[in-house]
């Protein structure tokens, strides 16, 4: 009888640790297709690149949970304190358990380079095409919506049908942003493990391409002239907004031909840079690297921005949700 707390909590861990590697399906995530959505299929890919990020660098949280029970004192039957244990070993394990693993396997630290370098390409590529996704699904609402505009104004749909609809729209759009801060929650746990082995590989690495990488203060410009806003930097993207001539916006250097900016009423997106001759131009720059270590450092430096702007689209494309802007009959 003295063993039952022992078999209790054991059983609890066990079952915990089993339902937490259970992945959802695909319709419990998004729902079932109603056959309503035009953008289904954007959806579905956007959704389907989440899938990778649960995959085997996050082992170390089960690793770290089992450790953290027996610190907690499932060995001494207090499996109340098991489960603290638990708790705290999972986000310990989560955090150290991929540079454990980078030791256990490598031969030496020119190994562990090769496996961070390999293991970072291969991040840095699934979070473009996440990026991609989320743009394109973003894009494909806000076009939409567009369509129900034009439909309305041109009197080919009833006004009343057209707000319907709008709101159809905007509450889809409200939960595609859902999936996405989903995604990006698992893309920040990973990122912290990619920084945890990069530091711990190379001691102040992470700090040395922050440093390097950083993303430099808005600089304050009037608009030579008017120029749309876009979601995405993109000349297809839809147009979330306009700058109007002389309008003086918050802007930050872009991709090729383009400005980021921030209008004075919080609305953010992506200008043509010739509309701002004297705007900063390029994008952030990764640190020089010794030799020996620099493919790892310029990766880590082009992982942290890849995962800073996905953090940031997400945070963009929920202000234009709250805002309703791009979801309004007028415009």
């Amino acid at each position: 009888m003295a063993r039952r707390p022992l078999h209790r909590a054991t059983a609890f861990l066990t079952a915990s640790l089993v339902l937490a590697g259970c992945a959802t399906t695909q319709a419990g995530r998004i729902g079932g297709d109603d056959g309503r959505d035009a953008c289904r299929a954007q959806l579905v890919a956007l959704d389907s690149t989440g899938d990778y990020y649960g995959e085997d660098i996050l082992q170390g949280a089960a690793i770290g949970a089992l450790g953290g029970a027996a610190i907690g004192g499932l060995a001494t039957g207090n499996w109340r304190g098991a489960l603290i244990g638990a708790a705290v070993g999972g986000a310990t394990g989560a955090a150290v358990g991929y540079y454990s693993a980078l030791q256990r396997q490598a031969r030496d630290q020119q190994a562990i380079f090769a496996q961070m370098s390999n293991d970072l390409s291969r991040e840095n590529a699934q979070l473009d095409r996440t990026q991609v996704a989320f743009d394109q699904l973003t894009d494909c609402r806000l076009r939409t919506a567009s369509r129900v505009r034009d439909l309305v104004k041109s009197g080919r749909m009833d006004r009343n049908q057209g707000l319907a609809q709008m709101a159809e729209i905007r509450g889809r759009f409200q939960s595609d942003i859902q999936i996405a801060q989903r995604i990006n929650g698992s893309i920040t746990s990973r990122g912290a493990q990619f920084d945890t082995a990069f530091d711990s590989a190379l001691p102040g690495g992470k700090a040395s391409v922050m440093t390097a990488s950083y993303r430099p203060q808005p600089v304050r410009l009037a608009a030579r002239r008017a120029v749309p806003i876009k979601f995405s930097p993109n000349t297809d993207s839809p147009e979330i907004g306009q700058v109007n001539a002389q309008d003086v916006v918050a802007t930050r250097p872009g991709p090729a031909g383009f400005v980021q900016v921030e209008t004075s009423a919080g609305l953010r997106g992506y200008a043509p840079a010739d509309a701002f001759p004297a705007a900063p131009r390029g994008t952030r720059q990764a640190a020089a690297a010794p030799a020996g270590n620099g493919d790892v450092r310029q990766l880590a430096a082009t992982n942290i921005s890849r995962r800073d702007n996905f953090t940031e689209s997400v945070g963009n494309a929920e202000r234009l949700a709250q805002a309703g802007g791009g979801f309004e009959l007028a415009g």
